[in-house]
């Protein structure tokens, strides 16, 4: 059956630290925007499935397993024999949290056009990818890309996350394949800190236009603890952060994104899509690491 909701990243395995800053203890987790993405989706009640792929090694089958239990459709998830799985660390001290990664030659940053199940993508109603993405590798961009464009050749509609990280890759290489994104959406969810720091505009209002001017039909800009703008032509609809009692931020933009388009996928409007996942994110942020918090439907719904 094909996807509500098909993404496209990658995804890793994840050690984050527990018990404050200097502990030496990391709980095992897992995380990846775009897988994240594809488990909050999931567990709102939306089809997801995820392409990507996997070095043949212990961390891509815990990767497996996990996706077999969120019931995310890993059958486009290739195995390279010839690459490993990566792998990140988070620690926290009073700054917040801080991320370390090895990934580089990875699986996923090796994958390319060529890869594509394009039937999949095409089947879909909605196709996510971020700017993670697209910065993991050149071969991974232009996969993501090729995605994009097939998923517009057949009317399915685009998920675009801008999720900068300029330890990936330069600001203008990023400003210049987000750009090219975001004009290819018909959804986007950047964060605040991200199109400040592509743009140079720091007025929340100012952005939503001036991404809307590129193309995309919703924008969702996500403002952190000031809550969520929806913007769509001529409308704006300010949200505020659902109250909750953070222990640990990670993973929640992204199950906001994964909320959000699931609620889309289903029905909702961009506002009341926006609401939904204003809460799915708040809960997300009430225990440790980027996927064992992520609110099923049923939390969602008693929160509300």
């Amino acid at each position: 059956m094909p996807s509500d909701i098909l993404a496209m990243g990658e995804a890793m395995v994840e050690f984050n630290q527990t018990g404050g800053a200097g502990s030496r203890t990391y709980l095992q987790g897992f995380g990846g925007d775009s897988s994240n993405f594809a488990i909050a989706a999931a567990r709102q009640g939306a089809r997801a499935g995820y392409v990507s792929a996997l070095g043949d090694d212990i961390y891509g089958g815990m990767l497996r397993d996990l996706w077999r239990r969120e019931g995310v459709d890993a059958a486009h998830v290739r195995a390279d024999a010839d690459a490993f799985t990566a792998v990140y660390f988070v620690t926290h001290d009073e700054a917040g949290h801080h991320f370390s990664f090895f990934r580089k030659g990875s699986a996923a940053s090796r994958y390319a056009a060529g890869d594509l199940p394009l039937q999949a993508i095409r089947a879909a109603k909605i196709f996510h990818l971020s700017g993670i993405s697209l910065a993991i590798s050149k071969t991974a961009r232009d996969a993501g890309f090729a995605a994009i464009d097939a998923a517009r050749s057949a009317g399915v509609r685009v998920s675009f996350d801008t999720n900068l990280r300029l330890k990936l890759w330069p600001l203008e290489e990023a400003l210049a394949a987000i750009d090219a994104a975001i004009a290819k959406c018909d959804i986007c969810l950047p964060s605040y800190d991200d199109v400040v720091a592509l743009y140079g505009e720091r007025d929340e209002n100012r952005l939503a236009d001036l991404i809307l001017a590129k193309g995309p039909k919703i924008v969702a800009l996500k403002l952190g603890a000031a809550g969520t703008l929806i913007a769509e032509p001529g409308k704006r609809t300010r949200l505020a952060p659902h109250r909750c009692v953070p222990v640990d931020a990670t993973g929640a933009g992204d199950t906001f994104g994964g909320a959000f388009v699931a609620r889309l996928a289903m029905g909702d409007d961009a506002v009341a899509a926006g609401r939904y996942a204003a809460i799915a994110a708040a809960l997300s942020t009430q225990g440790y690491g980027a996927v064992a918090p992520i609110p099923y439907a049923r939390d969602v719904a008693a929160a509300a």
